[in-house]
């Protein structure tokens, strides 16, 4: 066998050796990386609603660490490599440099996405699952990344947000839910009675088996909200856990008409005019004019 022959083995061994060891390198620390997260969502792992909130944020965020790092070590293996098999990065790496520079310029608006992106999951603004109001629409959030928030809206549409676009952000999905109930008595009837009536309501609702355990607070009368040439507007106040509010709120019109009826209490109008999740932004609602008996 030639001398060159022996001089190029041996070159071919010491780089295969070197490659082998850039690949095996490079899968111990994607496997560390998978570790580490995995470790991080298992160690958020509660029973409790704050818990359960706290695992779905570190689920995403370790999500995006894994797949940034994965794309790191790739890169940096594959730059590694390269020289391996006699290509001078040099070149490549003032090349990716000048592509930088085009693409800071070329893409801001990308830039912004992944820069609001981070911050909306370290700051845990919201996580998957989710119902948010932002950017006039209102869903439940299906998918997250650093670039672009995918919602499911009420009609079932699937709406898809850039992060750069995303502002002000109603989370609708923290702690708990608060409605508003107003309903209209006529400046003839007397408001004493009204009051009472809706005391002995919200009183019958709290002790309510069947409805109890949607209620954290409430409800309970805040008293005369406003006065109007067409009568007095009275105000109820009710908190109950997420996702329960309208219905707790339809049972509490319901109820009050049933009473008032049965009291012969006329009404002008009864109606829902604000909804919050825990100060989340007001809703305000068409009233619908009602008429009891007199």
């Amino acid at each position: 066998m030639s001398e060159s022959v022996k001089v190029w083995m041996t070159n071919a061994g010491t780089r295969g050796v070197r490659i082998l060891a850039i690949v095996v390198l490079a899968f111990i620390c994607i496997r560390i990386l998978k570790a580490l997260t995995t470790r991080m969502v298992d160690i958020a792992k509660n029973h409790t609603r704050v818990a359960q909130m706290r695992e779905q944020q570190t689920r995403t965020m370790a999500g995006v660490v894994y797949s940034v790092g994965v794309t790191l070590v790739l890169a940096v293996a594959i730059l590694m490599a390269l020289p391996e098999f006699g290509f001078n990065i040099t070149p490549i790496e003032a090349a990716a440099a000048v592509a930088s520079l085009a693409f800071g310029f070329g893409a801001q608006n990308l830039v912004k996405d992944f820069i609001n992106g981070f911050f909306i999951v370290l700051e845990d603004q919201y996580v998957v699952g989710d119902t948010i109001q932002a950017n006039g629409e209102t869903g439940r959030v299906e998918y997250l990344t650093l670039r672009r928030t995918v919602l499911r809206n009420p009609a079932g549409a699937i709406v898809t947000i850039p992060n750069s676009l995303i502002g002000q952000i109603s989370n609708l999905s923290r702690d708990w839910s608060q409605a508003f109930v107003d309903l209209t008595v006529p400046t003839s009837e007397h408001v004493g009675r009204a009051l009472a009536t809706l005391e002995k309501i919200c009183g019958d609702f709290r002790s309510d088996p069947d409805w109890s355990p949607a209620l954290v607070d409430g409800p309970r009368v805040l008293g005369v909200e406003s006065l109007a040439l067409d009568g007095a507007v009275l105000r109820l106040q009710v908190r109950t856990v997420l996702n329960r509010k309208d219905e707790v709120a339809r049972e509490l019109r319901r109820r009050i008409k049933l009473a008032f009826e049965d009291a012969r209490i006329p009404m002008h109008q009864t109606h829902k005019v604000e909804f919050r999740e825990d100060a989340a932004a007001a809703v305000v609602e068409t009233p619908t004019t009602v008429h009891t008996p007199d």
